[in-house]
């Protein structure tokens, strides 16, 4: 995807990309593809790859969600920030956590926060599992994309969801991973409102997002130790 293709399928998006938001991208894929021969931060290192499949991919959470309002956001297993930090650059009101368990990835994520002079936005060095109890229920939204598996994430996420707010899964094909995760989001009184499907532009490649509403307060005992959640799957 060139950039003139992504500034178009924005517009199809109801996004209007702006040159202050377009610079700020070119800064960052060139920061990811410079950081990326040191870390290995991602597998996608073209910049037409990148815009696609990192920058157009992560604002594609607007086909779930108004992001004009404040919300406060956790973005589990960001990676090399996405979508967190992409979905900052263009929705700066937004309070935006960035979770990620890579020291090299959240030291590279600091660097290009500091280098585009963003602000309201925290990386966290840390295993979801692994949180302190301040962090439960308090985001308005909670996401995680291309990260481990429906019924894993569920468990991952909906602890530290407000009751009532939306957990949203950013996936490829999920059918079979919806099936499976039937049982931990009836334990974690959670139900599945919505899944949004679409190809990505260009290369026609399935994506979908798995909306999840949290209903009641999340029992203590979740989430459980990772071994202890992949076990039960």
């Amino acid at each position: 995807m060139t950039k003139e293709e992504f500034i178009r399928e924005l517009a199809k998006l109801n996004i209007e990309a702006s040159e202050q938001n377009l610079k700020a991208l070119d800064r960052y894929k060139d920061l990811l593809i410079e950081y990326n021969q040191k870390f290995n931060l991602t597998a996608i290192k073209t910049e037409e790859e990148i815009y696609l499949k990192h920058f157009y991919d992560s604002l594609t959470l607007t086909k779930a969600l108004d992001l004009s309002q404040n919300y406060k956001l956790l973005d589990i297993g960001t990676g090399a920030g996405f979508p967190g930090l992409v979905l900052k650059i263009f929705y700066p009101h937004l309070e935006i956590t960035l979770l990620d368990s890579n020291h090299k990835k959240i030291m590279f994520l600091n660097t290009v926060i500091k280098e585009l002079n963003l602000t309201n936005i925290t990386c966290l060095n840390i295993r979801a599992e692994n949180l302190p109890n301040n962090y439960r229920e308090s985001f308005d939204i909670v996401t995680s994309r291309a990260v481990s598996t429906l019924s894993i994430l569920c468990e991952l996420s909906l602890p530290f969801l407000k009751v009532n707010n939306l957990f949203i899964a950013m996936k490829g094909d999920s059918e079979e991973e919806i099936k499976k995760s039937s049982q931990i989001l009836e334990k974690l009184d959670s139900k599945i409102i919505n899944v949004i499907k679409f190809n990505l532009p260009n290369e026609a490649s399935h994506r979908s997002l798995v909306i999840i509403k949290k209903l009641k307060k999340t029992k203590e005992k979740y989430p459980r130790r990772y071994d202890k959640i992949v076990k039960s799957k």
